[in-house]
Parts: structure tokens; sequence; C-alpha cells
């Protein structure tokens, strides 16, 4: 796929799928398969496996290629493939190696988790990861306050193939202005945190947002993406509102249930089970009751679920 082609898909909703498990802790293939299939036959057109929502950091090197490969092979031809890729410089490299053999579009670069990131050595960072798959494209997964626009700005001097910028830090005005600071031409910049956050990125510039929503309502955050593109700021906040309930939930306590909540609610859809990895944990009643009102309350709520079984 061309670049312009992966900029057009960017700006949109770029959707990261959870890695549903079997009784056994293996990963439940047939389960991720239905979970793919329902976002992309709603209309989700890029797909992120390995990244946050999909417990990456839970996964061994081997389970990540596994994953990988059966969302390739799943929705590989009707969807735009993002793999996730981190870790240790080489171990980011290998992965992005193996995403370029297995058929992805793009790799996205999780945040180094290194204690000590300094702006030369994330740029660093990211231009080898990016030289190593020339023919693939990059996104960037930015949640550190620190990197300036001119990072990026130089980071695309050295990488041809930066396609966009997922920008998580909790803070519309530092987007804007690392956005401003950026000279760099045709970067897309995607809104990093979601629905709940996505129209005020989008009103500094943002043109696409990821989601965990769309794993099992796909159509309302295509909903979303259509208000914000169109500027129905009355819609927008109806949206928003129906929304905010879940994704709160998922933010709590510093997005202890990020995942968890996702999968319970997939879970009560019959599409795959509520199980996740430590350090993270499953919902309690009274959260599990929560995922179960915001279902209810829906509009198609029991259509949805019809769909999903």
């Amino acid at each position: 796929m061309e670049f312009p082609q992966l900029r057009d898909a960017m700006a949109g909703i770029v959707a990261i799928p959870v890695t549903p498990f079997a009784p056994n802790g293996a990963i439940d293939g047939p389960a991720y398969r239905a979970v793919l299939n329902h976002m992309v036959d709603h209309g989700i057109k890029v797909v992120t496996p390995n990244g946050n929502t999909s417990e990456y950091y839970a996964l061994s090197p081997a389970e990540t290629r596994e994953v990988l490969d059966a969302t390739v092979d799943a929705v590989g031809i009707t969807a735009v493939i993002v793999a996730g890729v981190g870790g240790s410089l080489p171990q980011a490299v290998e992965a992005a190696e193996h995403a370029r053999a297995a058929g992805a579009h793009a790799i996205m670069i999780h945040q180094p988790v290194h204690p000590s990131v300094s702006r030369s050595g994330w740029v660093d960072y990211q231009a080898e990861i990016a030289a190593a798959v020339p023919e693939l494209g990059v996104v960037i997964y930015l949640r550190n306050p620190t990197i300036e626009g001119s990072d990026i700005g130089e980071l695309a001097g050295r990488a041809p193939n930066l396609v966009a910028v997922k920008y998580a830090v909790p803070d519309p005005v530092r987007f804007a202005t690392v956005m401003q600071g950026c000279q760099a031409q045709n970067i897309v910049w995607i809104a990093g945190l979601a629905e709940s956050s996505a129209p005020g990125y989008f009103a500094y510039g943002a043109t696409g947002f990821t989601s965990g929503l769309v794993n099992l309502a796909p159509e309302l955050s295509l909903d979303l993406l259509d208000a914000l593109r169109s500027g129905d700021r009355e819609k927008v906040m109806g949206i928003w509102a129906t929304i905010r309930p879940f994704e709160e939930l998922r933010a709590r306590n510093n997005s202890e249930h990020n995942v968890s909540v996702v999968k319970e609610a997939l879970a009560q859809l019959g599409l795959c089970s509520r199980d996740v990895r430590p350090p993270i944990s499953t919902l309690n009643d009274d959260d599990r009751a929560t995922v179960t009102g915001f279902l209810g309350a829906l509009v198609g709520g029991r259509d949805l679920a019809r769909a999903a079984s």
C-alpha cells in the first residue's frame, strides 16, 4: 500500500482489538476472529493488533506474532493492518520485520518503556525501527509529554515512511503545541485517547482517533467520526454523552480497567471471554453491572447483541 493511501486510512478510526483468551490461558483464535470480523463487517477499515487494548505487554513475542498472523489471515484483505511493535530496540526491529513478512501494511511503535528516555534517544529509537522496514508505513505512539514537535519533525526527515502520530498525552493544549511545532508535512495526527477525548483533539487538528469501543459498538464510533467531520456539534456531544460512562470506567484509577471493561462488554455480548492477564484484573460485580447498563442504554442495544451472537 502506498503511503498516501495509508495516510488517508489513518485519518479515521484506528481500531485496537482485544486479545481473547481460552480457558487454558492460550489465545482463543476463533473468538479473536469473531471480534475482528464484527468490527470490520460493520465498517472499520484500520486494525491495530498488539496495541495496549490487545494486552501487548502481557503477550510473549511468539504470541504477538500469532496475533498478527491471525489478524492478517482474518481481515488482511478488507482492512489496513497496523502491527504494534515495541520493547527493546532489537525486539522491536525483529517484530517489525515479522510484520513485513506477515503482510501488515504498517507498524505502530509503542512508547519506549525505558525509565530514562532522552528526546534524542527517542528519535533514534523510532528512526532505527522505521529504517528496518522502509516499505511499511510507521505510526508512532506518543505518550511522553516532553517530546517536542521539532523532535517529530527530525524523525520525519530521517524516516520517510512516517505516516502518522498517535498522540496520547492527556492534554489537548500540549497536543496543539506539539502539532504546531512540527514543520513536517503529510503527517496524520490521531487522537490516541479514544472517543471521549476525540472532540477536543479534533478541535486542534486531529483527523482520526483510536478506539477500543469498536470491539463491541463500531457503528457508534463511526457515527461520532461522521459528526466530527461534518462539524455537527450537537450530534458529537450526544454521542459523547452516551459513550462517557463506558470510557470513564475504562479510565478510572489510572486506566486500571481499560481492557477489562471492553472484554466484559464483549463477554456479555457473547463474543469472547472476560479473562485478562495480570497485572490487570477482571471487573467486580458492581462494575459489571455498570457495563450491563451501558449496553442496555445503547440505541439498538438488543440488535447489537443479536448481531454479535
